[in-house]
């Protein structure tokens, strides 16, 4: 009976395993189809904006968004009422 129970318990050890790397794999997948959609999204938003706004290049709009997303952040840090983030720039910039 010992020996059946210790039996049973192993397989349940493996199989929790088993389901652990399986959930991880998957979650791997869905980070890179995410990361795929953000980076088709760029490119949509470089050509759209590229197509209507005549002598702009793809550095100057990627500038562009990257400098947005900048302020974003820093607009989203400075809502938070108890955030202690402290933000050093880079002289070098």
């Amino acid at each position: 009976a010992a020996y059946e129970k210790a039996e049973g318990e192993k397989i349940l050890v493996v199989k929790s395993a088993e389901a652990e790397a399986e959930s991880k794999y998957l979650s791997g997948v869905g980070v890179a189809k995410q990361r795929k959609a953000i980076v088709d999204g760029l490119r949509e938003s470089i050509s759209e904006f590229a197509s209507h706004v005549e002598g702009t290049n793809s550095k100057d709009i990627i500038d562009l968004l990257l400098m947005t997303q900048y302020f974003d952040m820093l607009k989203d840090i400075g809502a938070k009422p108890n955030c202690s983030t402290v933000f050093i720039p880079d002289e070098d910039v």
